[in-house]
């Protein structure tokens, strides 16, 4: 009985050790990912910062803070509300890009450096807009994410961490504002869309009316080209006409007969009431009389007779 009781205590002291031993072991040896870092405190005090990769503390007086994560990281705050400078409230989202430079003073020199960053953006954002119109306030957004940027990166310097970037994802004015800019923006487009109607339609009678005097201008040219091809024209019928009776060498007596055969034509047309004979028709009718063999003793041989026609 005592040969197996003294066994099995030494079976248990070696299971014990053992399990010490691996405890140690695990304290011992830890094992950094990559994008991380560690701070080793020895004894309470700040011992090294721990890179990626495979490392040995001293157990029991050795600790490994919680790693910290050495990636951009992107923190999206709730909306917080501004009052601009024309006295109205809007609400404002953020988001803030940062990146842990230095473990070190990320934790000893802050607390809890994401609610910092919180906090100091929303009281920078507050000096920042208060000082911009409402107007100003939506147009400008990359004027305030500047000096956002500038006021966070020196203020977080000392913490160890480097501000990227930051961007107001959403500038919200209150809801009767925003009826008001909506109405706004419909009676401006109205007023583009009214001015882009007048603007087509002066074009348009402008290029109609350019159109109209173009084709008068045109009109009125092939009028004159006709005209002056009409008067060539007749020009020319009356030249061969006139060189035609000459090389016929016509008599007194043709000419007296085809005289009284235009005459009729004077008096042609609905609106002759009144016309008037020539006093060479006396001379004409002697010529025909005597080429009819017959004498007209009573004709007038000169002054013009009047008559009428109806």
């Amino acid at each position: 009985m005592n040969a197996s009781a003294g066994t099995i205590g030494v079976t248990l002291v070696l299971i014990v050790l053992v399990i010490f031993v691996l405890v140690i072991l695990v304290k011992s040896v830890r094992i950094i990912p990559q994008a991380r870092a560690g701070v080793v405190e020895r004894l309470g005090k700040y011992q090294r910062t721990l890179n990626p990769g495979l490392t040995i503390l001293i157990p029991f007086v050795d600790r490994l803070l919680p790693l910290l994560d050495l990636r951009e990281q992107v923190v999206s705050f709730p909306p917080q509300p501004v009052i601009t400078e024309d006295n109205l409230v809007v609400s404002i989202d953020t988001v803030v890009y940062f990146q842990v430079t230095d473990p070190r003073a990320a934790t000893y020199e802050i607390a809890n450096y994401i609610q910092a960053v919180e906090q100091l953006t929303t009281t920078t954002l507050r000096n920042v807009v208060g000082g911009l119109n409402l107007e100003e306030a939506l147009t400008s957004r990359d004027q305030i994410n500047g000096q956002l940027r500038g006021v966070l990166d020196e203020a977080t310097g000392r913490w160890g961490i480097r501000v990227g970037r930051v961007e107001l994802k959403a500038i919200d004015p209150p809801l009767s504002i925003q009826d008001s800019m909506e109405k706004q923006m419909r009676a401006e487009r109205d007023r583009r869309a009214a001015i882009l109607t007048a603007e087509g339609t002066k074009q348009s009678q402008i290029l109609t009316a350019e159109g109209q005097r173009q084709a008068a201008i045109l009109a009125a040219e092939g009028d004159a080209k006709a005209a002056i091809l009409r008067a060539d024209g007749e020009a020319q019928a009356i030249h061969k006409v006139f060189d035609a009776i000459h090389k016929g060498n016509p008599t007194q007596k043709l000419l007296a007969y085809q005289y009284l055969q235009t005459l009729p034509k004077l008096a042609d047309g609905s609106a002759n009431k009144l016309w008037i004979i020539p006093s060479e028709v006396g001379e004409a009718l002697k010529g025909i009389g005597n080429v009819l063999g017959t004498t007209t003793p009573d004709a007038p041989s000169d002054g013009p007779e009047l008559g009428s026609r109806t």
